[in-house]
């Protein structure tokens, strides 16, 4: 049995895959870190989220996830729904 740090260096040693990793940590990854920590900052659970919404657990759970995958990003109104809903307001930057 291999372990996940041998598979990692298989994985990574694909040029696409390797691509493709990098660019979910320079794009999506820190958005999906900076909202799973205002949630947790908030001491909220993507059921918690969804009620304040006014949607379903799995519809915030898909949002969430949408950033890990790049697949059908956010709107910038859902994000600020989000944020919102933790007490928060969304800030977009270019620096």
């Amino acid at each position: 049995m291999r372990t996940h740090e041998e598979l990692m260096e298989i994985a990574l040693s694909n040029p696409a895959v390797r691509a493709e990793v990098e660019r979910l940590e320079r794009e999506e990854m820190p958005a999906l870190d900076a909202i799973l920590r205002a949630r947790k900052e908030a001491k909220m659970t993507q059921e918690d989220i969804a009620k304040k919404m006014g949607v379903s657990a799995p519809v915030v759970s898909r949002l969430e996830n949408a950033l890990v995958t790049g697949k059908h990003s956010p709107s910038i109104a859902t994000l600020r729904k989000y944020a919102a809903a933790m007490g928060k307001r969304l800030e977009v930057r270019f620096v």
